[in-house]
């Protein structure tokens, strides 16, 4: 038996109710003793990991993430590079996958991973290929309602919800036909349904409806069920949780009233400025998903894919091109949101989320050894957002390492960023 005693952290375990000094000791793949000081306990050549002075969290998840690498274009990154290298033990595809190449997904990313790897299931039969630039494959026409139920159904063990997109540039071809047929997968399969609001495809230059997208928010809603996701509440682009007036719409706290709950999704749309109006107004994200993808990390591309496209620059990411999780949890730190809440976004609420809570997001005594260790530095650092408006952090959190079903791994990957000091 491989015993490792993390020593002296500062533990937080919002699921636990669990803030303060712990050691944490891992046996082969279980946590075995969580308490003030096990040293006394602790078996014979057991590897001592000096914590002090770090965070020591349920093992990270990530709830927005795009890794069907290889199969998605330049939007599909490797699993491990933005999971366990980056301090994460559990990453949720989003919209990666479809009824079509769900097996494929299964094969060769999930069981090639070292990171535990879930799936919210593309309503489109594409999948999340580079669509943005092929609108037309993203037309009601190219839903198939019950085959993707069947598909989820099938797939219970990987397939924890459904990904679709609420756009200007979907509502300006189709108006409300792609989202009527994506909940009613929703619904049919019971699980919740994962929805885009902003910008992903241009509006089309010819024969495309009129679309205020102040209507878009509350047209979607009205077709949702409790437990659904509403993803970035920050954007920086029209058609979301913010009027053209810069306020907030006034469906969101209806929305909440319902049920409905908030995803960051922070990627390439996040803005300080619309987060600033959305947090003011008292709504506060449920999780926080990264969005990282090959368009907003710096990533080479897969061989064969286009250097360029026409609509590139619409798409491109406009601030800093390396970032993580982890990042992300300081951007919300800076913005003023409490710790134990940031700590829950991606831990205990991101498990209710994907349907595992108590078994993930959470330390428990006979439970997965998933676990991440964070720095917590203090400081003045320069964060930037996608449209370069900037934001002193005087708190900053990097992944230093996690535990995954009781293996170690170092954060090593390349995308995770330099710290910029003010």
């Amino acid at each position: 038996m491989t015993s490792t005693l993390l020593k002296g952290g500062h533990l937080i375990d919002p699921a636990a109710n669990l803030d303060g000094i712990f050691d944490v000791l891992i046996q082969d793949s279980v946590i075995a003793a969580i308490g003030p000081d096990l040293s006394p306990t602790i078996p014979e050549h057991t590897n001592i990991v000096d914590c002090k002075g770090k965070l020591v969290l349920p093992g990270l998840i990530d709830t927005h993430g795009h890794i069907y690498q290889g199969v998605t274009g330049r939007f599909g990154l490797n699993a491990d590079m933005c999971g366990v290298y980056s301090g994460v033990t559990t990453l949720v595809d989003q919209g990666g996958a479809s009824c079509i190449t769900l097996a494929g997904f299964r094969q060769y990313v999930i069981e090639q991973s070292k990171t535990r790897v879930l799936s919210y299931l593309s309503a489109y039969l594409v999948g999340g290929l580079e669509g943005h630039y092929y609108p037309e494959l993203y037309r009601p026409e190219c839903l198939d309602v019950a085959a993707t139920v069947k598909a989820a159904n099938n797939n219970r063990d990987i397939v924890r919800g459904l990904k679709a997109h609420a756009e200007i540039g979907g509502f300006a071809r189709w108006g409300v036909d792609v989202m009527r047929l994506a909940t009613q997968i929703g619904r049919e399969a019971n699980l919740p349904v994962y929805i885009h609001f902003g910008q992903l495809w241009p509006k089309p230059e010819k024969n495309g409806r009129d679309v205020n997208p102040d209507s878009i928010f509350n047209q979607v809603v009205d077709m949702l069920k409790p437990g659904d996701i509403l993803a970035h509440p920050f954007s920086r682009h029209p058609g979301g949780f913010v009027e053209l007036n810069g306020s907030l719409h006034p469906m969101v706290e209806e929305a909440i009233a319902r049920g409905l709950k908030i995803d960051v999704g922070h990627g390439s749309h996040f803005s300080f400025k619309t987060a600033r109006i959305v947090l003011d107004a008292g709504v506060i994200p449920d999780t926080l998903g990264a969005d990282m993808h090959g368009y907003n990390t710096k990533v080479p591309p897969p061989p064969g894919t286009p250097d360029s496209h026409p609509d590139e620059e619409v798409h491109i990411f406009k601030g800093s091109q390396r970032f993580s999780l982890v990042s992300a949890m300081s951007s919300m730190l800076a913005l003023g949101l409490p710790l134990n809440h940031v700590v829950a976004m991606v831990t205990s609420n991101a498990a209710r989320m994907i349907g595992m809570e108590g078994k993930l997001g959470t330390l428990k005594v006979g439970g997965i050894a998933d676990v991440s260790v964070l720095e917590d530095l203090r400081g003045r650092w320069v964060l930037r957002d996608n449209e370069k408006t900037e934001l002193i952090a005087e708190r900053m959190l990097q992944p230093l390492f996690c535990y995954h079903h009781g293996e170690r791994f170092d954060a090593t990957a390349t995308i995770l960023p330099e710290l910029e000091v003010a």
